[in-house]
Formats: structure tokens, sequence, C-alpha cells
């Protein structure tokens, strides 16, 4: 059986009872980073056969973990912090227990993106996560149009290194939109930073980030959405006059009172809907 556990994403007493039984019962322990999981087992007197399972190995050591697990191996999968499988190798191994039909559990626990979800204030009821952004620029670009008309609360994950990078590109395309970055959840230190995306990418770029950081997003409000197809609606009139799109958009910006940036934007995001 593969056991895929949740620790403790700051605070390391916040691990289940189910867990700490898991972890001290398993044949082998598969985690990210072995002198970090060591801090874990130590804390709690655990003794165990540890092996390294991360983003450089995944693939060759995931078959090993495989073949243990075909020879009755009991394995527990851990990452260094919250909940394999959320924006973590785990995901590939999960798949191969499911195409080589070996049985596998999730045993619950901390997940960073929902404390940051509840600590926002932001609404609960609804809520889609992005997790890392990727690098691609045409793939960013589309998450950030998407995310634009998206009435849920959005939730994404980002390094210190890459923060206000990330902050000025919401802040072009979204603006005044209202958001809060976490870091240190759970932690003696916890902190919450509130703002417009605007407020914040100015604040980060005065006070260097530490740390990895949630970004929680405040869902756009529904006459936010219409206005979207407002802008289509007028950028298409003006296309049909036989407008060049550069000069359409010029215009639906100024007629709209919005940035250029933002047409653009709702017209890519009506194209691809469109497809």
């Amino acid at each position: 059986m593969l056991y895929i556990c949740g620790t403790p994403i700051g605070n390391i007493e916040d691990i289940t009872i189910r867990v700490l039984n898991i972890l001290k019962s398993v044949d082998i322990i598969a985690c990210e980073d072995t002198r970090q999981t060591l801090k874990l087992l130590n804390k709690y007197e655990i003794k165990a056969t540890l092996t390294s399972y991360h983003e450089h190995n995944k693939e060759e050591k995931g078959l090993r973990l495989i073949e243990k697990l075909r020879e009755g191996a009991d394995i527990a999968l851990v990452s260094d912090a919250g909940m394999p499988g959320i924006s973590d190798p785990g995901e590939l191994l999960i798949k191969q227990c499911i195409e080589e039909d070996i049985p596998y559990t999730v045993v619950p626990g901390a997940t960073a993106a929902v404390t940051a979800l509840v600590l926002s204030g932001f609404s609960s009821r609804s809520y889609c996560f992005e997790g890392f952004l990727p690098k691609n620029k045409k793939y960013r670009e589309h998450i950030f149009n998407r995310l634009l008309s998206e009435e849920r609360t959005s939730i994404l994950y980002e390094a210190p290194h890459h923060l206000c990078d990330t902050l000025k590109e919401l802040a072009d395309i979204m603006g005044q939109r209202r958001a809060v970055c976490a870091r240190e959840l759970t932690k003696k230190h916890e902190t919450l930073t509130r703002g417009t995306l605007s407020e914040l990418y100015d604040y980060f770029s005065r006070n260097e980030p530490r740390g990895e950081f949630v970004i929680v997003i405040e869902g756009a409000e529904l006459s936010e959405t219409e206005g979207d197809t407002d802008i289509l609606s007028l950028f298409s009139g003006y296309i049909s006059k036989g407008m060049s799109e550069k000069d359409a958009m010029k215009q639906t910006a100024k007629d709209m009172g919005v940035g250029k940036r933002e047409v653009y934007a709702a017209v890519k995001l009506g194209n691809e809907n469109d497809l």
C-alpha cells in the first residue's frame, strides 16, 4: 500500500495521530529531502528507512518504488511540507499506481492553499487553485487573462524571487483587484499582507520578499465580467467597420475609459472562449 501523507506546512505540531502511526509502521518513507523529514521523525522519535523522491529523480525513483510496492512493501510518501501531489512530484507516483493497479490512499493533513484561503477572508464557497505558475510566457498570459474574469477566489503559489514579477503581471491585468500575500503560515511569524494587486506590488518592491508565498486573489464581481462583454461588443463593432485590431483596441479603451492592456486581455479571453 502507498500512503500519501500530509505533513506540517510550518508548525511541526500540525500532524495527525494517524500519519504518525503510519510513519512508524511502513517499510519505507519516500520524501523530498531526507534532512527535512528527519527533523519531523526525530521530533516524534520515529525510526524509519528513508529514500529520496523529488522532482529531479521522480521518473527513475518512481519505477523503483512501484517495484517495491509490487513486492509487498508498505510505503509512505511525504513532501517537505503539506500534501504530496499538490504542486509536487507525488502526482506522477499516484498516476503510476493507478496504471499498475497498486492500492494507495491519502492520509489528510495541512495544505497551504486552503489555510491561506480561510485566512484571507475572501469567499470560500468556490475557488480555483493554480499552484506555481508556468515559466512559459504564452501559457502565463493565458492563465492571467483567464483570471481577469474569474469570479471564484483564485489561489497561487510563488517563490520569493519571482513574487514581484508575478504581482506586476497580475496588477497590469487586474489592477485594483484585492488580494492577500501569505507567508510563514502556522509559524510564529505568520504574515498576511493585504491590498490591491498594484499596492502589493509596490509594497514588495520596497520590502524584500522572504519565504514562499500563497497569493489569494478575490474573485471578479459580476459587473467586471459584464464589462468584458461590453468591451468585446464595442471592439467587435469597430472591427466590423473595417478598423485594424490595433486601432479598434485603442478606440475601445478610450470609449470605455480603461487601459489598452485590459481591452487586449478581454479580447484574447473572448477568442479563447470561442475555440
